[in-house]
């Protein structure tokens, strides 16, 4: 009955925290599934109060801040294709201006190299320059004048 109560109070204290977004709630909220846990196990209504009071805390003072800092980090948020512009990959399959392939963190993307910029063979290592239509346009990597083409 005791394992009960805590869910019931662990699951009440996640749902309030969807409407506070403190993550304050939360925390009291992993403090009644540890309670809910050593009521599983048959201890007694104090050391489950004990274990949630504690657990509670600990999450409070060391879990928290670590979660806060990381949801409120400073800078955007890049999504999509944009945010591998400046990016390096490797050629997988001849780039030239019309068509190759390229590998970016484990995954192949088909290629062109910039207008009048040449061909790469597999191997070498490219910058990518931009997307056009789920085609990277890439270049030599850190070629002299890159930041000035990305700006």
């Amino acid at each position: 009955m005791d394992v009960l109560l805590w869910i019931i109070a662990a699951v009440a204290l996640a749902v309030a925290e969807i409407f506070t977004t403190t993550l304050f709630l939360l925390m009291f909220s992993a403090g009644a599934l540890a309670a809910a846990a050593v009521a599983g196990l048959g201890a007694s209504v104090p050391v489950q109060g004990g274990v949630f009071v504690v657990v509670s805390a600990l999450t409070l003072v060391a879990l928290r801040p670590v979660l806060l800092r990381h949801l409120h980090r400073s800078g955007p948020v890049g999504m999509g294709t944009a945010t591998m512009q400046g990016a390096t990959a490797v050629v997988v399959e001849q780039v030239d201006t019309e068509h190759g392939m390229v590998r970016l963190d484990g995954e192949l993307w088909q290629a062109r190299s910039l207008e009048g910029f040449g061909t790469y063979p597999p191997g070498d290592r490219v910058t990518i320059l931009e997307t056009a239509g789920g085609t990277v346009v890439v270049w030599h990597d850190d070629p002299p004048g890159i930041t000035d083409l990305l700006s």
